[in-house]
């Protein structure tokens, strides 16, 4: 198959052409891997159902245990860990207003954490069918959801494990305490819960130059700079605000 595009070379051409046979590589790669994922075997029982802490449609704070994630017909539980509080060194800017902009820099919530768990709240009501969605932080429970309400997060779940162990277990936190960016599959047969898939590559040494990539599958704020001339661009992060939506 060729198409082209209005005044493109002939040079233009036969590298798109040749770069079009590694995107079919890649897309194929994809699909293998993803079936080699979904084959895997079971996975260890979840130690304990742990307990998280969630608010009602009123906002009155609830215990919210791992089993009740799971709602009837999903059996499927996806988990990020949200980096709240942030990294020691992160030194970007908190929130500029509301009651978070209250909390110290060091309490504060991951910029790069929020850009995700933004993008998720859109998904989440077309995962919502199929999977069950949640994010969790280790920060207090008032904290995590104030700033979720703060940041419009309508559609995503958003708990805190402040009183449990669960992102020590499931590698979201080193033995420092330090929060990590991790994501989590769960699987439910039956009555007994299973851990399917972790985002190891998080833990796996990257390439020069390169961020982990764990979750870079699933996040389209990367993928989108991956299409264009300007690339990811090293010397770039998210922020909580941008002043100038034209850089």
């Amino acid at each position: 198959m060729t198409i082209t595009f209005p005044g493109e070379t002939d040079a233009y051409r036969v590298a798109r052409n040749a770069l079009l046979q590694r995107e079919v590589e890649l897309r194929r790669t994809t699909e293998d891997v993803a079936a080699a994922r979904r084959a895997l075997p079971p996975g260890g029982v979840v130690p304990e159902d742990y307990v998280f802490l969630g608010a009602d449609p009123a906002g009155a704070v609830i215990d919210v245990r791992l089993s009740e994630l799971f709602a009837p017909g999903r059996d499927s539980l996806v988990i990020y860990n949200f980096m709240f509080p942030r990294a020691a060194s992160d030194d970007r800017a908190g929130p500029r207003s509301g009651a978070s902009a209250l909390l110290p820099l060091s309490e504060s919530p991951c910029p790069s954490c929020t850009s995700l768990l933004d993008q998720l709240d859109g998904a989440a009501d077309h995962v919502a069918p199929r999977v069950n969605l949640a994010a969790v932080a280790k920060a207090p429970f008032d904290h995590v959801h104030t700033f979720a309400i703060e940041r419009g997060w309508r559609r995503l779940r958003v708990l805190s494990s402040a009183h449990n162990t669960y992102n020590r277990d499931y590698h979201g936190e080193t033995d420092d305490g330090d929060q990590m960016p991790m994501l989590n599959v769960f699987h439910r047969d039956g009555d007994v819960i299973r851990h399917f898939w972790g985002a190891e590559l998080l833990y796996a040494p990257p390439e020069p130059g390169q961020d982990p990539r764990h979750v870079g599958t699933i996040e389209p704020l990367w993928n989108i700079f991956d299409l264009t001339p300007e690339g990811r661009l090293a010397d770039w992060d998210e922020q909580l605000e941008y002043d100038d939506r034209s850089q």
